[in-house]
């Protein structure tokens, strides 16, 4: 597993003075969200960029060989066209040879379970024996500076996860669910083919909070998704514990998505278990660059552990969609568990 990051950081007590709030009661929300600060790609760079740059870096250092990925699964929110697909590029880029199976995915907050579910399915296939999984966002061009709703939190970012075939009885449980009827409650409502980018829609709008924002720009209703994480998700857990017959307190780590510090703490709470276990130490850190909270909190956290050692992991995500997605394994032994600039 690898995590792709910038280099570039920005600070939440630089950036306070864009939004409507006093600074008493902006550092009284970064105590309270975990804003300190986040990574932001620089201009120009895209999803595809951090894959390309992570890709080269492990075939650079003799960790990944070309002629040995059998598929490429991109899960992203921010593909670099709106055709052909994002993986097709990279396949081009890195010269891979023509029997790959290339595959985009258009998940958010739950893709790299939605993708490791995936992954898992074409090792099911006798030709497939390793799948590079690809998870990446490069949302921060989307968000609007002066909206402390969305901006505070948002980082860019990608995570390469290499998933192969063992002889090993290593099972790996997991599930996955879907309401749509939710789908507004994090959008960017222009752009796409509903409502296609005009000037009317690149026009800022001042809302009752006092954020200002575009209809081509992110769109979270803060409360709504609280509520719908402290609803889903908890219940998600226990029947996935039900299921491979897993006590929760013998699962060593929750690495889950991470929205913000706060909403983590009281998933921990609700679920049952101690912070120590559930790290929420990655917006502060790095922000929130969707699905590749998880793969980063990994790295960030465990990094040279999973090298040498091995634990039980259950990651979960949720958010966009609503999508909401969890999974329980045994990891360790990797042959890199690394973070590195780009």
């Amino acid at each position: 597993m690898l995590t792709v990051v910038p280099r570039k950081i920005v600070s939440f007590e630089d950036e306070m003075a864009n939004f409507s709030f006093s600074p008493a009661k902006s550092k009284k929300l970064a105590l309270i969200m975990g804003y300190k600060k986040h990574r932001i790609a620089a201009e120009g760079q895209t999803a595809s960029d951090f894959c390309l740059f992570g890709l080269n870096y492990l075939i650079d250092n003799g960790l990944l060989k070309k002629e040995d990925v059998d598929a490429l699964v991109m899960v992203t929110q921010s593909p670099d066209y709106q055709m052909p697909p994002t993986s097709n590029v990279l396949h081009g880029k890195l010269g891979l040879k023509h029997d790959v199976i290339c595959m985009d995915i258009n998940q958010g907050c739950a893709g790299f379970e939605v993708g490791l579910i995936q992954s898992c399915m074409l090792l099911e296939q006798p030709a497939v024996k390793k799948v590079v999984l690809l998870n990446a966002d490069v949302l921060s061009p989307k968000v609007s500076r002066n909206d402390r709703n969305s901006w505070p939190l948002i980082g860019d970012a990608a995570a390469i996860t290499i998933i192969e075939k063992s002889e090993e009885e290593n099972p790996v449980y997991a599930n996955v669910k879907v309401d749509g009827t939710g789908a507004d409650v994090l959008i960017i409502p222009a752009g796409g083919a509903r409502r296609p980018h005009s000037e009317e829609t690149a026009e800022i709008v001042e809302d009752e909070a006092g954020n200002k924002r575009s209809l081509d720009n992110l769109v979270m209703k803060g409360d709504e998704v609280f509520n719908f994480v402290q609803r889903e998700v908890p219940p998600m857990i226990k029947h996935l514990m039900e299921v491979s017959g897993t006590d929760k307190d013998a699962v060593d780590w929750y690495m889950f998505h991470q929205p913000n510090k706060f909403m983590l703490n009281k998933v921990a709470d609700a679920i049952g278990v101690p912070y120590e276990k559930m790290p929420a130490n990655i917006v502060e850190n790095f922000g929130n660059a969707s699905g590749v909270t998880v793969p980063t909190a990994i790295c960030f956290n465990l990094g040279a552990k999973l090298e040498t050692g091995s634990c039980k992991i259950c990651v979960a995500g949720f958010g966009v969609g609503l999508t909401w997605s969890s999974a329980l394994l045994n990891i360790g032994g990797l042959d890199f568990c690394r973070l590195i600039e780009f």
